[in-house]
């Protein structure tokens, strides 16, 4: 964030307390705001949450079409940004950065909204690369690859993009970024896209293959099908699609993230969690614990995307991580200023 930002959200300090990291994540689909202190006695990767926000603002809602943030979804992301504003300046803050990611990269007055943020609220937020984006996902979920393997593919199903990471791991050396992209497919890009009719068992196949075009270029430059069959590769998968198929598969009677985060699912539970939530339909997934009605248009597309991502290239298990650009940020500003 710029100064102006840190002297906006540093100002008040009613409850006092030790200085802390913030992290602001505005995507496609959802506003998050995490704020952490560092703690190397956890399962959060060096960090202890002191607060936390999330909320479905639905900023690239018919971005596709237009190539603009329309004025309802900014006054929605606006909402939420305010509220993470107040959240911010509750205590000292050591540190605290604001990312956007594929909606204001792609929207043409993307920057213009941001300028308007930072004047309304004081969060001066950063644009960020596709391979920012994809090394942040790695910080974040670095802890996980640690053990066997020489390589890992990491993807994370966003609302406007899926960022894949392929990666070298040495043994007890840090993990190293080979290669990246970000597919501009996600969850409300589909969504939009396919409509109704990505409910259907047609439209759903329509949907596979869609993405599954998409990530074929990846496959000829990193050779991963190769690497597959060598054994070796671990895969990795950090988003809220991920996340519900192994709460579907754990049979949670609600969402809880230390039961998800780092769990491992086989071929077998993931194509049955799969199954499951295609047969539950709309009104179903709405009033399943684990998925709600505001997330359940969205579902069956990031399924679509991982099932593609797993046909392409067919890993008999796949690590589900609850960790994203958020932690990733937290890690990286803690690690800069020990």
């Amino acid at each position: 964030m710029g100064q102006h930002a840190e002297a906006a959200v540093s100002s008040h300090r009613p409850f006092g307390g030790p200085a802390a990291f913030a992290a602001l994540d505005l995507g496609t689909n959802n506003c998050r705001l995490l704020v952490g202190a560092p703690s190397y006695h956890g399962s959060n990767g060096g960090f202890r949450v002191l607060d936390s926000f999330s909320r479905i603002v639905r900023l690239g809602e018919g971005l596709q079409q237009s190539g603009r943030l329309s004025a309802a979804a900014m006054d929605r992301a606006l909402g939420a940004l305010h509220a993470c504003a107040a959240r911010l300046r509750r205590r000292p803050m050591r540190a605290v950065r604001a990312i956007a990611t594929e909606a204001c990269r792609r929207a043409v007055n993307g920057a213009e909204f941001l300028a308007r943020v930072r004047s309304e609220t004081g969060i001066a937020f950063d644009i960020i690369s596709p391979r920012e984006e994809a090394e942040l996902a790695l910080e974040s979920c670095a802890a996980l690859l640690a053990g066997s393997g020489r390589r890992a593919l990491l993807f994370d199903i966003g609302g406007g993009s899926t960022e894949l990471a392929w990666v070298r791991l040495d043994g007890g050396r840090w993990p190293e970024l080979i290669g990246c992209d970000s597919l501009p497919v996600g969850v409300v890009t589909l969504a939009e896209q396919f409509g109704h009719e990505g409910f259907s068992s047609q439209g759903y196949d329509a949907m596979v293959a869609f993405v599954a075009d998409r990530l074929a270029s990846f496959e000829r430059i990193h050779c991963i099908g190769h690497e597959i069959r060598m054994r070796g590769v671990r895969m990795l998968g950090t988003s809220g699609t991920v996340t519900t198929l192994a709460g579907v598969a754990l049979g949670l009677d609600r969402y809880r993230r230390p039961a998800v985060d780092g769990q491992v699912m086989t071929e077998a539970a993931v194509t049955g969690a799969l199954a499951a939530v295609r047969g539950m339909g709309r009104d179903g997934l709405a009033q399943h614990p684990c998925v709600g009605p505001e997330r359940a248009s969205f579902v069956l597309p990031g399924c679509a995307i991982f099932e593609a991502i797993r046909t392409m290239w067919p890993v008999p298990e796949v690590t589900v991580a609850d960790r994203g650009l958020r932690d990733g940020m937290l890690l990286r500003m803690m690690r800069v200023r020990k």
